[in-house]
């Protein structure tokens, strides 16, 4: 298993490799390893927390259509001051001040509203799995932001110790060039070079500084936490499919973004039967029952008690041509998803295609890699020893370990590539998650909230206290 983090002993020159390899072992045995990095960032990862909130949110969707299903109970309540003067029949004026009141219970259900309530409640449904998809697809997106951090901050961190060995490398050839100058063995020309170099070398130090400040503050921003000792990151070849045909296949099948994308085909073509509801009939059934004091003097009663059921139908004749309208445009919707779908597919595919090149490649380039820096240390060792028997120059030298620093860099940047590479290939297929990985945390479900709220017919808290 390949492994980003363990190759600071390949990197440093021959005179630092055991130091810091050392080192870096007696410090890995208390460190954060990149699955546990991995785990805090499915945790509390403000994006992927505000994405699952979302998904909550639609999943409110249901009831609010499981609504027209159930009754509508409405209760009235009036009261109030009414000042009366009635004129009798021998014109003489009768005034009273009355209190009336009435109070009464409405009760409305649905009979019969053109399938409106059962597309509808289907249509939100649907929502819900468009959703989930999507909340699946931005923790996809989250891991391997986080595996990008993590492997950001154990590469610069490497390039920074083979920096440091540089300078230290450097400080001593200059050192040793001064004492040949001052033995009359070399030109002063020779020390300007080696003092160049070990300028160039300072800067190059600072450089890696700078990235591995940022990569820590992106590493935090991500994971939740500041990076300290961090372990070696694994690749996830024993995960990935075993040819660029199976990775396409599965892209295309079983990537949260394509299934999304169909999910979002069925609402819209379900949305168009929610529109042609609107030009069927409607049936309701309304129950009132009411009771009503006046206290008018003039009148033979004093107060009503009502009871009433009735029941309505409406067909609508004309209405503008709004329905009609709003029709053809869900229509024209589910055209529009049926082609986002196939982009979608297409992107999934050329997706998986390029992350299947990327991952091979990248095993090349780290193979590669490997042969430059151990040809270039046995390079550098073989032009040290002719300099010391005068067949090289100092510039020789010089040039042997800048060649040597430039082959450990891109060693470095070729290791964190590999480890990047294997994780999109993952994501690319669609199986970069918890279940897969198995990591040391609860996965999160959004079935859970699902089921607490799709049947609640009241209540203003939300599950969990959310």
């Amino acid at each position: 298993m390949l492994r980003l983090g363990i190759c600071l002993g390949v990197l440093a020159c021959a005179a630092f490799a055991a130091p810091a390899a050392l080192s870096f072992a007696a410090t890995a045995a208390g460190a954060e390893s990149l699955p546990e990095a991995l785990a805090k960032a499915y945790q509390t990862n403000p994006q992927l927390n505000a994405e699952r909130a979302r998904q909550r949110g639609t999943d409110e969707n249901v009831p609010q259509a499981l609504a027209g299903y159930r009754p509508q109970i409405v209760a009235s309540l009036s009261a109030g001051l009414q000042a009366v003067r009635n004129l009798l029949p021998d014109n003489t004026f009768q005034s009273a001040t009355l209190k009336p009141w009435t109070i009464g219970v409405t009760v409305t259900q649905t009979l019969f509203n053109g399938f409106k309530t059962a597309n509808s409640v289907r249509v939100a449904e649907l929502q819900v799995q468009s959703g989930r998809e999507a909340l699946r697809n931005v923790g996809q997106g989250v891991l391997l932001d986080a595996v990008t951090a993590y492997t950001n901050v154990l590469a610069n961190q490497s390039l920074v110790e083979a920096q440091r060995a540089n300078v230290a490398f450097l400080r001593e050839t200059l050192g040793i060039t001064q004492k040949r100058l001052n033995a009359g063995d070399v030109t002063p020309t020779d020390t300007a070079q080696a003092e160049a170099r070990l300028n160039r070398g300072l800067a190059d130090l600072n450089a890696a500084e700078v990235s591995l400040a940022i990569s820590q503050a992106t590493y935090t921003q991500v994971i939740g936490n500041p990076p300290a000792q961090l372990r070696p990151a694994e690749t996830v070849d024993r995960y990935l499919p075993r040819s660029r045909d199976d990775a396409t296949g599965l892209a295309f099948k079983e990537h949260p973004a394509v299934m999304a994308a169909g999910f979002d085909v069925d609402v819209a073509s379900t949305s168009i039967r929610v529109a042609e509801s609107s030009l069927m009939p409607t049936i309701t059934l309304q129950g009132n029952v009411s009771r009503s004091r006046d206290a008018d003097p003039t009148l033979s009663t004093f107060g009503t008690d009502q009871a009433s059921v009735v029941g309505t139908l409406t067909q609508p004749i004309y209405d503008g041509g709004t329905a009609a309208s709003q029709t053809r445009q869900a229509k024209e919707v589910a055209a529009q998803s049926r082609q986002v779908l196939e982009q979608v597919r297409n992107q999934a595919r050329t997706a998986a295609v390029g992350a299947w090149v990327a991952n091979e490649g990248a095993k090349i380039a780290v193979a590669a890699s490997e042969s430059e820096v151990r040809a270039a240390t046995v390079a550098l060792a073989g032009v040290q020893k002719e300099a010391a028997g005068g067949q090289r120059t100092t510039v020789d030298v010089l040039n042997s370990q800048q060649d040597l620093i430039s082959a450990k860099a891109r060693l470095i940047g070729a290791l964190r590539d590999r480890v990047i590479a294997s994780y999109s290939l993952l994501s690319a297929i669609g199986r970069l998650d918890v279940k897969t990985l198995a990591l040391n945390t609860p996965d999160y479900l959004p079935e859970v909230h699902y089921h607490q709220v799709r049947d609640a017919w009241h209540g203003l808290r939300t599950p969990s206290g959310r």
